[in-house]
């Protein structure tokens, strides 16, 4: 039913395939979406690219996530658009900026914390799995950026609150646009690998403070990295995805 995604705006193309699918009738009203894992695997994407996709289709109407039932297919055809954090801000604002890390450093040490104390075998896999794809990523930017937000969104779901993982979910467009400019900073990706293991063995040790204590320091790096990258003005170009 669905093709693979090679190109661009991986997100908006799947929300493309899918609602061709739903308004022409391949899928049904009531029906049931593959599970995200499912899907991420047939469009050839990472889990946080198939999450942006079924939240903007969520937001036109066509379909609805049930907590613990999983997405269905909606018997509205609303395309009536809901409001969310990532209209608000824009990223290439210096305020927008600062104002996401603040976010961040409020949220991320606890949510880290969280995941160490509630995480199983299969959470900790789901960051396993994507800090050996940013390894894997060398210069692919893209892949990079994507395993690094599926790293935080296993995270998240570690943490056990559906809540937490709705507003890492409302603000992940920011976090990817905010990740490539970090990206194009010298050092940056190998810095940020440095965190993402000391946050990796804090929580499959399910030691919560450690876990805090990673976390604080990677945002640390991430806000000084955000400093080098306005003073040295570095040229990046539109992101891909």
């Amino acid at each position: 039913m669905y093709q693979t995604i090679a190109t661009s705006r991986l997100y908006e193309q799947i929300v493309e395939q899918i609602e061709k699918s739903i308004v022409g009738g391949e899928i049904k009203p009531g029906e049931q979406l593959p599970p995200e894992r499912e899907l991420a695997q047939r469009f050839g994407v990472s889990r946080t690219a198939v999450r942006e996709a079924v939240k903007a289709l969520s937001e036109k109407g066509l379909v609805e996530a049930l907590p613990g039932r999983g997405t269905f297919v909606t018997n509205s055809r609303s395309q009536t658009i809901r409001q969310s954090l990532d209209r608000m801000i824009r990223i290439n604002q210096l305020d927008g900026v600062e104002h996401l890390i603040e976010v961040r450093e409020i949220l991320e040490p606890e949510i880290a914390a969280r995941a160490a104390a509630h995480a199983d075998e299969k959470d900790i896999a789901a960051m396993r799995e994507a800090f050996a794809a940013m390894e894997q990523a060398g210069e692919n930017a893209d892949a990079y950026i994507e395993a690094d937000l599926d790293f935080h969104l296993a995270l998240a779901e570690a943490a056990d609150n559906p809540l937490i993982l709705a507003l890492i979910d409302s603000i992940v467009v920011l976090l990817r646009q905010h990740r490539l400019r970090m990206y194009h900073v010298h050092g940056g990706p190998l810095r940020g690998q440095h965190h993402h293991t000391r946050i990796l063995d804090a929580v499959a040790r399910h030691d919560a403070d450690a876990a805090r204590v990673a976390m604080r320091a990677h945002l640390q790096q991430v806000t000084e990295d955000s400093h080098k990258f306005q003073a040295d003005d570095l040229p990046i170009s539109k992101p891909s995805l």
